[in-house]
């Protein structure tokens, strides 16, 4: 019996040494970085992603809460970012907030994703609400 717990153990730790270490950094340390938008699910009946703010293109997250956006058809734009934990239905949940001004336009972009969570280093799943709409938008490096 000693012999499977102590294969059992050396198992283990094994398998948390091989594993990520970034899933145990803050969100905001996971985010720093450039990413893109991947996709866009729509939950509701009808509706678009003309509703977004960001739709398409790339994102960079600075560590000192700014960033750097540029959209599907080239415009920049620079801005904040920012996530808070906050209480929900007896649960934490993170929620971000993006808002973004264009460099050569007046044109400001905001959007809050009432949710986002990490589904690998690679990729997260921000989902956000509108009326009765919900979208999923995911991220990926």
């Amino acid at each position: 019996m000693k012999k499977w717990y102590t294969l059992g153990l050396l198992f283990t730790f094994l398998l948390l040494a091989g594993c990520s270490k970034d899933v145990l950094k803050k969100y905001d340390k996971r985010i720093v970085g450039t990413w893109r938008i991947a996709a866009i699910n729509n939950y509701s009946i009808g509706g678009d992603r003309d509703n977004l703010a960001f739709s398409s293109g790339n994102f960079t997250f600075n560590e000192d809460g700014s960033l750097s956006y540029v959209d599907g058809a080239g415009a920049t734009y620079q801005g904040n970012w920012d996530i808070r934990k906050k209480y929900v239905d007896d649960d934490f949940v993170r929620a971000m907030q993006l808002t973004a001004v264009g460099t050569t336009t007046p044109e400001v972009l905001t959007e809050y994703y009432d949710d986002i969570v990490f589904l690998g280093k690679d990729h997260f799943r921000a989902t956000t609400v509108i009326g009765f709409r919900t979208y999923m938008t995911h991220f990926r490096r």
